[in-house]
């Protein structure tokens, strides 16, 4: 079985948890204490030198960043349909993998962090006006590619880990103070995503522990 370390406020742990109930496959869950240091107990560290989560593992290999993990399920459990093999939508895959971990990790999951009070270096040494302009670059992109498409990979016919990877941080959106009113096809993406068979809820609001997800 696999075993996902997890913690639930964060939202790059819930891509994951999103994408093992998407896929119907059955894990368990092992809560992390990132505020009580679990995450840095020797134990931890052996399995991601980091000290974050979420690490899975699966028959007793760790695999950590929630990136990395989301591209190993859908090539180990998904077939070709959350990540095509075909060149030009796999990069276009990549494209919006990268985006979620620069504008969108350093916009909007940084802009939550800090309206949030995270006790992180991440949100400690972020600007909240500075993140919040990068939030709404990486709003504007996904606005212009969902406003032409249902998915944000247009060619692979539906959605990807490109969407399971862009869409926690663009719903919370509203709790690092940056407002989805300007972009109705984010919105409307927004409800596609809720509507997936397997669908689970988005983490409830919370401060976070140290170093707490990737």
């Amino acid at each position: 079985m696999l075993i996902l370390h997890d913690l639930e406020r964060s939202g790059n742990c819930y891509k994951i948890r999103l994408f093992l109930s998407i896929l119907g496959i059955t894990y368990q869950k092992i809560p992390l204490n990132t505020s009580a240091g679990e995450n840095q107990r020797p134990e931890f560290l052996a399995l991601n030198p980091r000290g974050q989560v979420p690490v899975l593992v699966d028959n007793g290999l760790p695999i950590w960043d929630s990136t990395a993990i989301l591209v190993y399920l859908a090539r180990q459990y998904g077939g070709e349909t959350w990540l095509p093999v075909s060149p030009l939508p796999m990069a276009k895959v990549m494209q919006w993998l990268a985006l979620e971990q620069n504008e969108g990790r350093y916009g909007l999951a940084r802009s939550r962090a800090i309206k949030l009070n995270n006790p992180t270096v991440f949100a400690r040494t972020g600007n909240l006006e500075d993140s919040q302009a990068l939030g709404k670059i990486a709003l504007a992109v996904l606005e212009k590619q969902l406003a032409e498409s249902a998915w944000l990979v247009a060619e692979a016919g539906g959605p990807t880990i490109a969407d399971i990877a862009c869409y926690p941080y663009a719903a919370l959106a509203p709790e690092g103070g940056i407002s989805l009113a300007p972009f109705a096809a984010v919105g409307i993406w927004l409800d596609r995503m809720r509507s997936l068979p397997g669908y689970v809820g988005l983490p409830a609001a919370a401060g976070a522990g140290k170093r707490s997800g990737t």
